[in-house]
């Protein structure tokens, strides 16, 4: 029988079919109440720190946003722009009522911008690397001539306000379709801001430990990129669920992390991590980092981490006679930096590490 071309045949698209998708959008849409507004920067400022300190303030940052990322460079690239008169992205805000009706602004969209505005007014900043404005580099604020202050403080800067009818799930949906494209955000922070509960501040908590914290030496970058909360959460969806393994990485975390959101025993897993720390500690002599004494790969932490705890769960006594395994090019594979992520590998390397723990002790 001869052969049948395996030939893509593209779906006609009919009058029918486009009724379907016209009834599917005035279905889904939802109606989102808001106003636009211009506030001067002077006025922003004011209603972001006046408050700050006690959390007061009318124009908040909740905490499931991201903490400032901006370098210097980009901070000053920004007030140029202000100081330049060229067009700034709208902020995005939501009035929140919550329990006691306080007309709170929620900031949706705009937090490195509001405190970029805050850092330099309050002379926090001195500008760097100006392309245009060369002649402003290392000043601040208050080197600024007096008139110059002033004209800058009533730049207007164009609010998109949600009123109070948005509830939290709109505004979670609107963080997300913001963000989702950003550079600037990595997929933690993403997950910060459409998923956050009771098991996301459960991780935060994690990864202040000092023991964790003194065993990955992170940066100052990665700690404000939440490194540290990336790799909690990746010890618990691995040790948990590794088996389980068989999609995108970011996929799987995401969808281990809805489904432990309100359902997760905090006093079992806290126990199960420090005493993984704890191990790690006492037989691992660089702790997590590799050979160059640097903050380790995701790989490497989540390889050791989670072949450590799991050889606890079947040995909580273990007494590794040789750990030379570590320096092995078996382990080595397993830990580079391009290693693979496919299900088998994922698996492999875990299960490598529980095995020379357990056959070795």
């Amino acid at each position: 029988m001869p052969k049948v071309p395996n030939i893509l045949i593209e779906a006609e698209i009919t009058p029918e079919r486009r009724d379907e998708a016209e009834a599917e959008i005035r279905d889904k849409q939802k109606p989102i109440d808001y106003v636009t507004k211009e506030y001067p920067v002077e006025i922003l400022v004011q209603k972001y720190t006046h408050g700050l300190a006690d959390d007061t303030n009318e124009l908040f940052i909740p905490d499931y946003q991201r903490e400032l990322v901006w370098g210097d460079a980009i901070q000053s690239k920004f007030i140029e722009s202000v100081l330049l008169g060229l067009p700034i992205p709208s902020i995005f805000v939501a009035d929140i009522p919550g329990d006691k009706d306080e007309a709170r602004l929620e900031i949706i969209d705009g937090v490195q911008r509001i405190r970029t505005l805050a850092r330099f007014i309050n002379d926090e900043l001195k500008l760097e690397n100006l392309e245009k404005l060369k002649k402003l580099n290392d000043f601040k604020f208050s080197d600024l001539s007096f008139p110059r202050q002033r004209r800058f403080k009533r730049t207007s800067l164009r609010i998109v306000e949600l009123t109070d009818k948005a509830d939290e799930a709109t505004r979670r949906d609107m963080f997300d379709r913001i963000n989702q494209g950003a550079v600037s955000l990595n997929t933690m922070e993403i997950r910060r801001g459409i998923q956050r509960g009771p098991f996301l501040k459960f991780i935060d908590r994690l990864s202040e430990n000092s023991k964790f914290r003194s065993l990955c030496k992170f940066s100052e970058v990665l700690v404000d990129r939440l490194e540290p909360q990336e790799f909690v959460l990746r010890f618990f969806a691995y040790l948990n669920n590794y088996e389980n393994f068989n999609r995108q990485v970011n996929e799987f975390l995401n969808e281990y992390l809805e489904n432990n959101d309100r359902s997760f025993n905090d006093e079992i897993m806290r126990t199960e991590f420090e005493s993984m720390l704890d191990f790690i500690e006492k037989y691992f002599s660089n702790g997590f980092q590799g050979e160059k004494n640097t903050a380790p790969s995701r790989i490497r932490f989540e390889t050791l981490a989670v072949g450590t705890a799991l050889a606890l769960r079947e040995k909580s006594d273990l007494n590794p006679i040789s750990m030379a395994w570590l320096e092995s090019l078996e382990f080595k594979a397993y830990t580079t930096s391009d290693a693979s992520n496919s299900k088998s590998e994922v698996k492999n390397r875990i299960e490598y590490v529980r095995n020379q723990l357990l056959f070795k002790s």
